[in-house]
């Protein structure tokens, strides 16, 4: 993944485009490939600004979020049910995930999906 140019660099292309230059022959002048350019310019002939999208971030949870409100009324209503029931559940009404999807959902809402009680800190020795 490339990394993106400045907005001023992009600013400036768009405004030597206007100015009369063809979209290569601004490339060239600002050392930018001329597919650069010209995708600049439909930005900002499109959006008004030739402005990079935003960059990383979380780009797949959106699937089991949609389902968020079932999950969390499902654990409410069944508090030890296990991640393979709440996968099969998921998978009847259409949304397949997996369990490390599931996994993930509670730990970013850090919902633990222990199936005991955790044991009080001993003096002597560690507890597992």
């Amino acid at each position: 993944m490339g990394r993106y140019l400045s907005l001023d660099l992009r600013d400036r292309v768009i405004a030597a485009i206007e100015g009369g230059m063809s979209c290569r022959q601004a490339a060239e002048r600002f050392g930018v490939s001329a597919a650069s350019a010209i995708r600049w310019r439909q930005l900002a002939l499109v959006h008004g600004t030739p402005a990079a999208k935003p960059q990383g971030g979380d780009q797949r949870s959106g699937r089991i979020e949609a389902h968020g409100d079932f999950i969390l009324a499902t654990i409410a209503e069944q508090d030890d049910i296990t991640l393979v029931e709440l996968q099969d559940l998921l998978a009847e009404r259409g949304a397949p995930v997996g369990i490390g999807t599931l996994w993930r959902f509670f730990e970013r809402r850090r919902i633990t999906r222990k199936k005991r009680r955790p044991t009080p800190a001993s003096r002597n020795a560690p507890t597992s």
